[in-house]
C-alpha cells in the first residue's frame, strides 16, 4: 500500500470509481478499463476503486484487460478484493481482515465512471459533496435531472426545447389502473418507445408497434425501474448527437462536431444494448462523425445542446442526443451526464473529430474537476 501513502504523495491523487449496483455495472467496468489505460501516471497518482453489484467498495487491481468486454463476456468488479471506504479528511481507508485499517492517503479528485442509478443519478455526487471531495462531471441536481427522462423533459420544455410527446407510467398508475395507462399510450399513436425512466445504455428499452406488445414492454422496463416513460416516435428520424465539455478557466462550455447513429438489419430496430456494446452489433451500426448535415442544421444542434446543458446546470461533460425528422424539425431526445466513454463510444469519437483525443479528453475532465468549487473550500 506504500505507493499510495500520504508521505509519498507528490501528485494529485485520483480515485477512479466504477462498477456499481445498477444494471449498467459491466459497461461502467468497460469504461474504466479504457480510462485507466490512458490516464497520465506521470501527472496523477491513480487509485482504482470498484463498487460491487451488492454495493461494497473495494480496492480493484485496475487491470484494463480484466475489466474489458472480451468475446461478449461482460466484466464485473472483483468481490474478493479488499474493502475500502472514505475516512476523515478525504482519505481512502483499506480494511484488510486481521489487520489494523490502513490509509491510501488523501484523494484530491474522484473520477466517477458509474452509469445509471446509484452513481450517475446524483447519489454518489451527494456523497462526494458531503465529504468535500472534488469530482468529474455534473453535480447533484444536474445528475438527477439528467437521469430522470421525465423531469429532463420538463426542464427542457421550460427552456424552450421541443421534446417528443410522452406518457409517464408510475408504479401506482400501473398497479391501480393499467387500462388508463394503456389508453394514454394509445393516444400517442404507434410505434412508441417504452423505457425505464431512470436508466441508460438502452437496457430495458423496447420499440412497440401495437397495443398487444405494450404490456410485455412495460414489464421489461419495470424490471429496471418502477417508473416508466413511453415516448412517441419521431417521423423517420435521424439520430444526431454532440458532446459538450465544460470551459476551462471559467470560460463557456464547448460543443463538438455532430455525429450520426444509424442501425439497420440484424433484428435491431434501434440503437439497443447489443448494437452499442457487443461485437455482433457492429456490422449493423454505423457511427458517422462528422454527420452529413447542412451547416445551419449543425449550428442549430450545437446551440440547442448548449441550451440543454445550461438548462440542467451541467458541469464537466455531457452528450446531447437529438432526432432530426423528415420535416427537418429538430427534437431533443435526452442528455447524458456520464456518457459511454470507451474509445469507440460516440462521445470520445465526437471529441477526437473535434481535435481532442482520448487521453487529452481524460486529462481535460480531471483538470476541470480539480478547479471546481466545493462546499467547504
Amino acid at each position: 500500500m506504500s505507493e499510495f501513502s500520504r508521505e509519498e504523495k507528490s501528485k494529485p491523487r485520483v480515485a477512479v470509481v466504477f462498477g456499481g449496483r445498477s444494471s449498467e455495472h459491466a459497461i461502467s467496468c468497460a469504461t474504466a478499463a479504457n480510462v485507466l489505460q490512458v490516464i497520465d501516471r506521470d501527472k496523477y497518482d491513480v487509485v482504482p476503486v470498484g463498487i460491487t453489484t451488492s454495493g461494497h467498495w473495494v480496492l480493484e487491481s485496475g487491470d484494463p484487460e480484466r475489466l474489458s468486454i472480451t468475446d461478449g463476456k461482460l466484466p464485473e468488479v472483483d468481490v474478493t478484493a479488499l474493502p475500502v471506504l472514505f475516512g476523515r479528511d478525504r482519505e481512502l481507508v483499506v480494511n484488510e481482515p486481521g489487520e489494523v485499517p490502513g490509509t491510501l492517503g488523501e484523494v484530491d479528485v474522484v473520477f466517477p465512471l458509474l452509469h445509471g442509478p446509484w452513481g450517475e443519478d446524483g447519489t454518489l455526487q451527494g456523497l462526494l459533496e458531503m465529504s468535500d471531495i472534488r469530482y468529474v462531471g455534473s453535480g447533484v441536481l444536474a445528475s438527477a435531472v439528467g437521469m430522470d427522462k421525465h423531469y429532463m423533459k420538463v426542464v427542457f420544455e421550460a427552456a424552450g426545447l421541443e421534446v417528443t410527446p410522452y406518457v409517464v407510467i408510475r408504479d401506482r398508475d400501473w398497479t391501480r389502473d393499467p387500462q388508463a395507462s394503456r389508453e394514454a399510450v394509445d393516444r400517442l399513436g404507434y410505434p412508441v418507445f417504452v423505457k425505464p425512466a431512470r436508466g441508460g445504455s438502452s437496457l430495458g428499452i423496447s420499440k412497440v408497434n401495437s397495443l398487444v406488445e405494450l404490456d410485455d414492454a412495460i414489464a421489461e422496463a419495470r424490471a429496471h425501474d418502477p417508473k416508466v416513460i413511453v415516448e412517441a416516435s419521431a417521423k423517420n428520424p435521424r439520430e444526431i448527437e454532440v458532446g459538450v465539455l465544460g470551459g476551462l478557466d471559467g470560460g463557456p462550455a464547448e460543443v463538438s462536431v455532430c455525429g450520426e447513429i444509424s442501425v439497420s438489419g440484424g433484428g435491431h430496430d434501434f440503437y439497443d444494448f447489443e448494437a452499442k456494446y457487443l461485437p455482433e452489433g457492429e456490422e449493423y451500426t454505423a457511427l458517422s462523425v462528422p454527420a452529413d448535415l447542412p451547416e445551419h442544421i449543425a449550428a442549430e444542434v450545437r446551440a440547442k445542446a448548449l441550451t440543454a446543458f445550461d438548462a440542467i446546470e451541467g458541469e464537466g461533460l455531457a452528450r446531447v442526443d437529438f432526432f432530426l425528422d423528415e420535416d427537418q424539425r429538430l427534437v431533443i431526445n435526452e442528455i447524458n451526464t456520464m456518457p459511454g466513454f470507451t474509445p469507440t463510444s460516440m462521445f470520445p469519437r465526437l471529441w477526437a473529430a473535434t481535435g481532442v483525443d482520448y487521453p487529452a479528453l481524460v486529462d481535460r475532465l480531471l483538470t476541470l474537476a480539480m478547479t471546481r468549487a466545493t462546499g467547504l473550500r
